[in-house]
């Protein structure tokens, strides 16, 4: 584990949101919505209105820049977000998550409060100065963010499809680069 759970949790959460945004957008409607929810649960309140669901897809560049910035910049994003929600600091525990820190409200919009858990999140990137954990996909045709939290800092791509489509190119690429210099693999006559 790099981080604390909750913190892995939360980037976990802003990758995906800021990846639901590139081709094809994964949240286009309130149902897309409801699958972000399964797969990220939240306490507290949840509106599941047109104005929630705007106000998400209107967080998600923020978010991509937040959690892209070079460190310097990463803490001025996350004092900016921390400024800009009224906040509750308390120590919690619920359903399986052992203490840990809920910084707003529970009645806070859901918008707010990711974006706070994702400020607060950052910190220990900060702090720990793994911000290289975050970056942009490996494969040249995606935009999409990766998230490394494994020990040895392996991860380059965003999903097992990304990573399945350059590990056949570079295959390929090796066996036509054997056959072109007379290396074929196949049996001679």
């Amino acid at each position: 584990m790099v981080f604390a759970d909750d913190t892995e949790e939360s980037l976990r959460a802003a990758v995906d949101l800021v990846n639901s945004a590139e081709d094809p957008d994964t949240l286009q409607d309130p149902a897309d919505l409801d699958a972000f929810l399964v797969a990220h649960p939240y306490t507290g309140r949840i509106d599941r209105d047109e104005a929630e669901f705007m106000a998400l897809r209107a967080l998600r560049p923020r978010l991509r820049t937040m959690l892209l910035a070079p460190r310097d910049a990463m803490a001025r994003e996350v004092n900016a977000a921390l400024a800009g929600v009224p906040l509750a600091a308390r120590l919690v525990r619920h359903d399986d998550a052992d203490w840990h820190l809920h910084a707003v409200a529970d009645d806070r919009p859901l918008p707010d409060r990711i974006l706070v858990e994702t400020a607060m999140a950052l910190i220990d990137v900060i702090r720990a100065d793994e911000g290289s954990r975050i970056s942009v996909c490996a494969d040249d045709t995606c935009l999409s963010l990766a998230l490394d939290l494994s020990r040895n800092r392996s991860k380059r791509y965003c999903s097992v499809t990304c990573a399945n489509r350059n590990a056949v190119a570079a295959y390929r690429a090796r066996r036509g680069a054997g056959t072109r210099r007379g290396g074929g693999s196949g049996p001679t006559p």
